[in-house]
């Protein structure tokens, strides 16, 4: 395995790519049938990302001062910001398929498609990465990803049953 893949499935990015996704995922299946324009649903996912990276790093700054009585120091800002950006891109990359749709690259239900069912292998790769990661057999590592996948898998099926 290369080893900036390795680093960057060892990070704490890794783990907050995954939150993001499951955002992003989230805003998909939510907005699916109100048949939202492409535009607006790529600038929908992004804004979200961005509002939910920003609030997290909020959060986590704050926290983290008021815990330790003392100042972030610039270090850890920086680790905190770098697994903030981790969670803008997981919710935001979907926003790739309706920026096709928006300049007809393909139809915007192909892009909803595309983006919903595109997010479960992922978050799924990244479950069985973590476990494998961690020392674990192929059998621990599968469940794993059924696991995370399944979060997804849930989502997209209460809409279902609701829609």
């Amino acid at each position: 395995m290369p080893s900036a893949i390795y680093e960057h499935l060892g990070s704490r990015q890794f783990s907050r790519l995954i939150y993001g996704a499951i955002v992003g995922l989230g805003l998909i299946v939510a907005l699916e049938h109100e048949e939202p324009g492409a535009a607006v649903m790529a600038a929908t996912l992004v804004g979200t990302g961005i509002a939910i990276g920003l609030t997290e790093l909020y959060s986590e700054f704050l926290g983290t001062e008021v815990a330790a009585r003392r100042r972030v120091d610039r270090a850890h800002f920086r680790e905190m910001a770098a697994n903030v950006a981790a969670v803008i891109f997981g919710a935001s990359f979907p926003a790739l398929f309706f920026v096709l749709a928006a300049v007809g690259a393909m139809e915007i239900d192909t892009a909803f498609k595309i983006a919903k069912w595109s997010g479960l292998p992922l978050t799924a790769f990244y479950g069985f990465a973590a476990a494998r990661l961690r020392g674990e057999g192929r059998p621990a590592a599968l469940l794993q990803a059924a696991v995370v996948a399944l979060i997804g898998g849930f989502l997209i099926a209460l809409k279902a049953l609701l829609h």
